[in-house]
């Protein structure tokens, strides 16, 4: 059985939130939310039956008008349990049931991470919507779609593309498939997802050169130096996207994110897995878009700027939940405070800042051991985490000691 509401929120983070409603940095997060047109009672949903994307989403067929209804879906859904004003759950529905009215299928280059953009919020609003408030009759009209015009499409993955769609697709699958409690599908995006982390953040461990995608065209070591763009040196946190751009580098972290996050709602610990990818991968980007030296062998000593507030969920869980210091990360999300919307990411200062709460989660079985045999034991139930010598059995103490400069990591 799957945790409900459990679709990147729980019902124990909004709780939290709502609680917080006065103070910030929630304050300034839900009166940018309460002001926005997505938020408002007299949006009109655009549906279609076809939604045609090219490249970029040009033409543009229908494509920001989906994108768009399926985050003001999800932003009132917020509203509404927020607010507990049934106006808003209605609001959310009465989107909803536009499109499940309508939608048959997505067309276009764009396709596959338009359908990802749009399934991830939509699983969202439907899932907060769905355990929260009674009275939506077409909810299973709406499952129904997204069971056969978006799952079949996000579940399937694209190795070949850069790594920001096949996250993207994935975040929107895991989704979709704690919404439609369907174990195989969920399972199946967790298994995307770990193929897919070590093939977009790299850590030295991995080798003198990144891994391949699975599945992907891209596998031999000339190919994937291609695929990271030209990129010959690697360093811990560096991303097949970063001398691409650093806002596409920015979606697949936050994508990454996003997964392990609604996992966690599960009782699944994904933040075992990608944590120190993320947080070397996060510091990395922050430091360059605030204005740290680029190398001259990072991307040919030039980086293209726009990292936008992606991190906010990441950062929460690491530094928050795990304890981490990530100060070049803390630096940049707390000056793009309150984080507004883009596409798949909406109003994450609102739901996460600062956030301790989960769903289905308790403390790990065993410690999570580096190859070095240092590793720590997290315990959602209390928040704590424990840094241990695998090879001594030893406890050498609790998170506060790494975030005070004590690192035993590297």
């Amino acid at each position: 059985m799957f945790n409900h509401p459990g679709v990147l929120v729980s019902r124990a983070q909004l709780d939290f939130v709502r609680a917080n409603l006065g103070n910030e940095p929630w304050k300034s997060a839900w009166n940018a939310l309460q002001l926005h047109r997505f938020a408002q009672l007299s949006y009109t949903a655009h549906p279609r039956a076809e939604v045609n994307c090219g490249p970029s989403s040009k033409p543009d067929n229908g494509c920001s008008d989906e994108r768009e209804d399926a985050m003001a879906a999800y932003t009132h859904a917020l509203r509404w349990y927020l607010t507990k004003d049934s106006r808003y759950a209605q609001k959310a529905i009465q989107i909803m049931d536009a499109w499940s009215a309508v939608i048959t299928k997505h067309t276009g280059d764009n396709a596959p991470l338009q359908t990802g953009w749009a399934g991830a919020n939509f699983s969202r609003a439907a899932e907060l919507i769905k355990h929260t408030y009674t009275g939506w009759t077409q909810a299973g009209r709406f499952a129904g779609k997204l069971r056969t015009v978006y799952l079949p499409t996000v579940i399937a993955g694209r190795p070949d593309n850069n790594g920001n769609w096949e996250l993207i697709m994935t975040d929107a699958a895991i989704g979709i498939a704690v919404h439609l409690d369907d174990r195989a599908s969920f399972d199946r995006a967790i298994t995307t997802w770990r193929g897919r982390l070590p093939a977009y953040v790299y850590l030295k461990t991995d080798g003198s050169y990144p891994k391949a995608p699975p599945n992907s065209k891209h596998d031999t070591k000339a190919e994937i130096i291609d695929y990271w763009k030209g990129q010959t040196t690697f360093v811990d946190g560096l991303t097949q996207e970063t001398c691409r751009d650093l806002w596409h580098t920015g979606w697949g972290l936050a994508a990454i994110s996003h997964v392990a996050e609604t996992a966690r709602h599960q009782g699944v610990d994904l933040y075992a897995t990608a944590k120190h990818r993320l947080r070397s991968a996060m510091d990395l980007h922050a430091r360059l878009e605030l204005g740290g030296t680029v190398p001259s062998w990072l991307c040919g000593g030039k980086v293209t700027k726009g990292l936008g507030d992606h991190f906010e969920v990441g950062y929460n869980a690491l530094h928050h939940r795990l304890g981490y210091d990530i100060p070049d990360a803390e630096r940049w999300v707390e000056q793009n405070r309150p984080a507004g919307v883009s596409h798949f990411l909406g109003w994450e200062t609102l739901t996460h800042a600062q956030n301790p709460h989960g769903a289905g989660t308790s403390a790990s079985a065993t410690p999570d051991f580096n190859a070095d045999g240092v590793g720590d034991l997290f315990s959602a139930a209390t928040g704590t985490l424990t840094v241990w010598n695998g090879k001594g059995g030893n406890q050498f103490g609790p998170a506060s000691a790494i975030s005070s400069g004590w690192t035993p990591y590297f």
